[in-house]
């Protein structure tokens, strides 16, 4: 296992990241021992970044479980700010819910530190500035290692490492981005902007969401029909890109997650990519490719079939800012629309 520096931060971690969205009940795999035995085996295998977060159902509690005496040997990252109820504030990146949820995730985590607290998705009624303040006094009390963001715009990452330097405040470390052969978009102005400040980069998605496995193809009804309620599954752009992938991994002669984890990898402003296995055949599957390296012509047929910082279609958990999804901030009242 080639180890990588994770930014700035003097941490090593694992090229592939263990991502444990999986591990909850309510959304993947409901034996917990079983997700136990799972993140043993990647914790075996090498990996040794864990991230999850504590909108992810009981994520945070099956992590603590498999962390028991291994704790130590883990850079254990989860994240903050999605909805923990209905209680409008708790959610969001306020100081009050931050000092409130770092405690519980403690709690749930068994541990006494987290080495990466994340900012789930910055909460753009929040000043970044007492964000930063809240996360500086975790990291000096100890609990806190360092600080990241995840589906950040790069405005507002270099916003934070601005209010940062102006006021003396600890600075976001990483950005956990969507990546994938089939979504490009970040390398136009995310990786160049968390390169520029050093900061590593966890991407996920890097099978953009089950597509790039390989099991869902054209004129397959059955696959079709089961990934029908996924709006980007479904989405023939995407499956055409697919089908120009499939026959490229099979001349390289490896499997298409291989080619698609190992495409995210290759990329000198990624640290690593999280991997969310449900089953432990699907970590066998990754594990077999943590060794495959793509040629330049390789990439370069890739590049041709989604060119560098496009995107095919989008996600369904992919980032919308809130002028986006709130008519009200990109429409003046109707009084005033008259010229």
């Amino acid at each position: 296992m080639q180890y990588r520096t994770l930014g700035r931060t003097g941490i090593k971690v694992s090229p592939y990241a263990l991502g444990a969205l999986m591990f909850a009940s309510s959304i993947g795999n409901a034996d917990h021992q079983d997700s136990v035995r799972i993140i043993h085996k990647a914790l075996d295998a090498g990996i040794n970044l864990v991230d999850t977060a504590d909108a992810y159902g009981d994520s945070e509690e099956v992590v603590g479980k498999a962390l028991k005496g291994r704790r130590d040997n883990v850079v254990l990252a989860t994240k903050v700010s999605r909805p923990m109820g209905d209680d409008p504030n708790q959610q969001g990146t306020s100081r009050r819910w931050i000092m409130k949820a770092v405690e519980n995730s403690l709690r749930r985590l068994g541990t006494d530190y987290i080495d990466l607290y994340q900012i789930h998705r910055l909460d753009p009624t929040t000043d970044v500035e007492e964000t930063l303040s809240a996360l500086t006094d975790l990291i000096h009390s100890g609990k806190v290692r360092a600080i990241g963001t995840s589906t950040a715009p790069a405005s507002d990452i270099v916003e934070a490492q601005w209010v940062a330097e102006r006021r003396g405040l600890e600075r976001f470390r990483t950005e956990q981005p969507p990546y994938s052969i089939l979504n490009r978009r970040i390398e136009r102005e995310v990786l160049p902007v968390t390169q520029r400040y050093g900061m590593g980069t966890l991407v996920w998605g890097p099978l953009a969401q089950g597509l790039l496995t390989g099991r869902v193809r054209r004129n397959q009804e059955n696959s079709l029909r089961r990934a029908a309620f996924v709006k980007h599954v479904s989405d023939e752009r995407r499956i055409e890109a697919v089908e120009q992938l499939i026959p490229l991994a099979a001349e390289a002669g490896m499997p298409m997650t291989h080619l698609a984890m190992a495409f995210t990898i290759a990329h000198p402003g990624v640290t690593s990519a999280l991997v969310g296995p449900r089953t432990m055949s699907h970590l066998d599957d990754l594990l077999e490719g943590l060794d495959v390296a793509l040629s330049d012509d390789i990439l370069d047929r890739i590049d041709k079939i989604v060119p560098p910082g496009t995107e095919v279609g989008s996600l369904d958990q992919d980032y919308l800012p809130p002028a986006l999804r709130s008519a009200e901030l990109r429409r003046r009242p109707l009084g005033e629309r008259a010229a």
